[in-house]
């Protein structure tokens, strides 16, 4: 192959109606990760009487003001600090998890890039590779391998959501790819899974509206139980002629990762009808207004746990690194600026509004799950939420002592209404397999973990 040839990052593949994007492959140069077009369904009819467990992690930008953040001590909650008084009325369902470290995300001779390591080791465990190419490399992250093992049986392993679109190419942090900034959940050691930021994209996902195969294309597929890929054949076919071994590789494993959710998207498709009806109105657009946007957002995720189209989600309230200014809060500096404060007393002060300001959002999200009955309690006894960020305190850039919130009771995975205080340097993967054991997927190891955290449950 010539080394002048290029791929375009939109190209797409297509046949009878039906078009499918590809994943970043080094011949895009600098390409954006697409996704799949068209490969959802309907949940499965039937199902369980026994209310199945959730898992998310919500990830916060540039750290926090850790003075304004921490509890007492170690022990029962007693009166909240400033950042978490929202959380004043469900603190029956909130944990405080102190001393978790990512030292994945710290430098090991790469120099600087602490946002971009943050956000790419949040959910890895992993050291990235620094690079502003295509050659990125990371690992899978643990919402993937849950939703591997424990997502299959809803209509969506996993859905990842943001609250900003995110660059997927380029170089975003001092050498570092923009995909490292932009995404947590990880398909592969080379594949983020794009976030979405459109509330009319989810909405149009969760109800089907945004199928963009014919329908000509979609009855023959489910009248011969077709794969997408079976209708792409040919252009599969002209477009690896052209391709090195690695994008290949890339491909290859990209398209079994489709067959594989297509396998249980047509168990699914037996009882179109039990496609859940829409119960709000289609949004339009993306909202200016950050908390707006959330409320949105978070109204979706509702819904699609409310119906059990997922079980695995992952939620960036921004990109690490973000800039996003707060008029709302009479603030005219951005976060990221803000956040390297060099305790100037008014900038502390600007940065606890703003860790305020994003409790606040996630508060009132909560609530709504108290106050929704599931089963014999409410949604949040079956939930369990990690909110947290890859830097402590933004003006020092650390990534030990992690600002750390499990919010829920993980169907008994954990009493809620503690301060955990861990040893120094405690690996933050080890609080992932406490998680993952709340939707039954055992994990013997993730990441740098060396065993779950004790006296949670």
């Amino acid at each position: 192959m010539a080394k002048n040839w290029h791929l375009s990052r939109r190209t797409m593949l297509r046949g009878l109606g039906t078009t499918v994007a590809l994943p970043l492959l080094d011949a895009m140069s600098g390409g954006s990760v697409a996704r799949a077009a068209g490969a959802v369904a309907g949940r499965a009819a039937g199902g369980t009487a026994a209310v199945p467990s959730r898992v998310a992690w919500f990830f916060i930008p540039n750290g926090v003001n850790m003075e304004h953040w921490r509890p007492g001590p170690a022990g029962a909650l007693g009166a909240l600090p400033p950042t978490l008084q929202p959380f004043a009325k469900v603190k029956d369902y909130l944990t405080v998890v102190s001393g978790l470290t990512l030292d994945n995300a710290r430098a090991k001779g790469d120099g600087p890039g602490d946002h971009a390591r943050s956000a790419a080791a949040f959910l890895t465990g992993a050291h990235p590779t620094k690079t502003a190419g295509a050659n990125i490399k990371l690992g899978v992250s643990i919402d993937q391998v849950v939703a591997r093992s424990a997502g299959g049986n809803s209509r969506f392993a996993s859905l990842e959501l943001g609250l900003d679109r995110g660059d997927t190419a380029g170089n975003c942090d001092s050498g570092y790819s923009c995909a490292y900034v932009s995404n947590i959940s990880w398909r592969s050691e080379s594949t983020p899974m794009p976030k979405e930021y459109n509330p009319g994209a989810v909405f149009d996902r969760l109800f089907g509206a945004g199928d963009k195969e014919s329908a000509e294309a979609r009855g023959l597929r489910l009248k011969h139980r077709k794969s997408v890929l079976d209708f792409v054949a040919d252009d599969t076919r002209r477009l690896e002629s052209v391709l090195g071994r690695d994008d290949k590789h890339k491909l290859d494993e990209y398209q079994s990762a489709l067959r594989d959710i297509e396998k249980r998207i047509q168990q699914a498709r037996l009882g179109e009808q039990n496609i859940p009806k829409a119960e709000m109105e289609r949004p339009d657009g993306v909202p200016r207004d950050m908390a707006e946007h959330f409320k949105l957002m978070s109204d979706l995720l509702w819904v699609a746990w409310r119906t059990d189209q997922t079980r695995v989600t992952t939620m960036m309230m921004a990109r690490d690194g973000s800039n996003r200014t707060y008029p709302q809060l009479g603030l005219k500096d951005g976060h990221h600026s803000l956040s390297h404060h060099q305790k100037a007393i008014a900038k502390i002060e600007a940065i606890r509004k703003i860790d305020q300001y994003h409790m606040q959002m996630v508060a009132g999200f909560i609530e709504r799950l108290k106050s929704t009955p599931e089963g014999s309690g409410n949604m949040l006894d079956h939930t369990l939420i990690m909110l947290g960020s890859g830097i402590g305190d933004g003006n020092r850039h650390n990534h030990d002592d992690l600002p750390v919130l499990l919010l829920g009771k993980g169907n008994g995975a954990i009493k809620p209404g503690q301060h955990h205080v861990f040893a120094h340097n405690t690996p933050m993967c080890n609080l992932y397999l406490n998680m993952a054991d709340a939707v039954g997927a055992k994990l013997e190891r993730f990441g740098d973990s060396d065993g779950r955290l004790k006296g949670l449950a």
